[in-house]
């Protein structure tokens, strides 16, 4: 017979084992006692925080026999060495997984209504039960809101946005949480005692810390390093069987990320992969460790959880980085983190991250903007002379009147001197819609079309092809917004595609009146048709 888990051996009997859920172990235990228990609760939460163990100890002990409410469970009488042997059968254990559909539903409804063979309560727990259809959840209503007095309906979900406001309703609801490192260690240590086992406390709190809150998982990697029961568990075994980097290597990289020295980061980081550190974990690390010193140089040492010696090494990093290079440097490395899985060279993103992290921003540059007309001297203006009517005559005599010399008007700049300012800054535009949109999907469309002429206050770009097109319309509100930024004028913007037209084309006549030109110079006459008067 195989050796039972450790995560089933050290499953909680009592509410009092219960480890970081204190919030739900004391009203439940007083509702216990002044026999207030509801008909129906949601449980919800990250994994491995106790959902399905509580929701068995409930179960246990609103059936156990014990006089006493304050000390159900008792795990002595008979109803409760039933359920911890698995064989009580007033206890239904579904998993809405594996039975999602209104059937399932419609026959736990029908066999409700049966009364307890064994116990007071017949007890239901639908374990994930958000992978129920829509129909399922409807079949399952009318039962939550009026079950039957012995039923006692428990829900249990890791993802409590997919249930129905109406389900919610009728639950009497619980939010787990995850649990502190401290405590995991400290439950981890219980059980390496108990055990007979050797462990150096360091191993456990980057088993703990691994775990990320969940207890459940930090018992199953503990029971992964238990390989020897009389081997100690060190440090650098754990490190090696769950293939964590190690702080020196961890520190190298971010060091090398602060001094801005990409080869010493690349070593850092090949290193470490050749010694067996799996690269999705190690960027983990390396988000975590980036936290901890942007944390420090915001915020103080209390927003972080490290040992005394790596807090000594956090805290130099975050007298020398900026909140600038480590925000950028864990955008980096947090997305290289979803990169890392697949892929025939996984440590790529991870040197990606680095080289954009330590290579230096690139400075904008500057808008080069059509200079402001010198100011004209301040001259008093002259009265307009009185108005003098035009003496009659024929239209064709009619000469245009001595005008005076009028002041210079300002200068404007052309639209094809416009035109090429744009062209030239095309870039910084690009990069300052990059900075402005939220979704980071404009300036990459951008990137596929040019500006190609200017018509009056309206910039026209051609796009590569109908499918940019159509994208790069979504996002134009942001790109006059840039333009208007940049060059001071309102400036609309339009996109088509294929190759554009000339702004001015030339009149469809042109290349007739060159062609009669080319007659008259060989020689040859031309005769020019009268225009026909509208009266003949």
């Amino acid at each position: 017979m195989p050796a039972q888990a450790l995560y089933l051996k050290w499953r909680p009997r009592t509410l009092d084992e219960v480890v970081g859920q204190e919030h739900v172990t004391t009203t439940l235990r007083n509702a216990l006692v002044q026999d207030k228990v509801r008909h129906a609760y949601l449980f919800s939460g990250p994994r491995g925080t106790g959902k399905t163990s509580i929701a068995r100890l409930l179960a246990k002990a609103v059936n156990c026999l014990e006089p006493d409410p304050a000390r159900r469970p008792c795990n002595v009488c008979a109803h409760c060495a039933a359920v911890n042997e698995g064989r009580f059968l007033d206890l239904i254990e579904i998993d809405a997984a594996s039975h999602t559909s209104v059937d399932d539903v419609r026959d736990l409804r029908d066999k409700i209504a049966f009364s307890p063979s064994q116990g007071r309560y017949k007890v239901y727990i639908i374990d994930e039960v958000h992978r129920f259809s829509g129909a399922a959840f409807d079949a399952l209503l009318k039962t939550l809101e009026e079950p039957p007095d012995h039923a006692l309906f428990i829900l249990a979900t890791t993802e409590i946005d997919k249930v129905p406001a109406t389900i919610k309703s009728r639950c009497q609801r619980f939010d787990f949480r995850r649990i502190a490192t401290a405590r995991i260690v400290e439950r981890l240590d219980e059980m390496v005692r108990s055990e007979g086992l050797q462990a150096d406390p360091r191993a456990l709190e980057l088993v703990a810390r691994q775990a990320t809150g969940s207890l459940r998982d930090a018992i199953s990697l503990l029971d992964q390093l238990v390989a020897d029961p009389g081997e100690y568990i060190s440090r650098a075994t754990a490190e090696a069987v769950l293939g964590i980097s190690g702080n020196q290597a961890i520190g190298s990289v971010v060091q090398a990320v602060i001094d801005g020295d990409t080869r010493a980061g690349l070593e850092a980081i090949n290193q470490a992969i050749d010694a067996g550190a799996e690269p999705g974990q190690m960027g983990r690390e390396i988000v975590e460790w980036l936290r901890n010193v942007l944390m420090l140089k915001t915020g103080g040492p209390g927003l972080i959880d490290v040992s005394d010696t790596v807090l000594d090494t956090v805290t130099a990093q975050a007298q020398a980085a900026g909140p600038d290079l480590l925000l950028r440097a864990i955008k980096a490395f947090n997305e290289a983190v979803y990169s890392t899985r697949g892929g025939w060279q996984p440590q790529l993103p991870l040197e990606l991250a680095l080289i954009e992290s330590t290579r230096p921003p690139a400075a904008p540059q500057p808008v080069v903007v059509a200079a402001a007309p010198p100011a004209q001297p301040h001259t008093q203006p002259q009265a307009p002379p009185p108005f003098q009517p035009p003496p009659a005559s024929s239209p064709a005599s009619v000469e245009p009147p001595a005008q005076t010399t009028p002041a210079a008007p300002e200068p404007k700049a052309a639209p094809e001197d416009r035109l090429g300012q744009i062209q030239q800054q095309w870039e910084n535009v690009l990069a300052r819609v990059n900075d402005l949109d939220p979704t980071r999907l404009a300036s990459p469309l951008m990137h596929n079309t040019r500006p190609a002429r200017l018509d009056k206050n309206q910039l026209v770009l051609s796009a590569s092809s109908k499918m940019v097109k159509d994208k790069a319309e979504k996002h134009l509100s942001i790109l006059e917004t840039v333009l208007k930024e940049l060059f001071a004028a309102e400036i609309a913007v339009k996109v088509v595609t294929g190759d554009l037209p000339p702004a001015n084309p030339a009149p469809q006549q042109t290349a007739h009146t060159s062609l009669l030109a080319e007659v008259e110079e060989l020689g040859g006459v031309v005769q020019k048709q009268e225009p026909i008067s509208p009266d003949e």
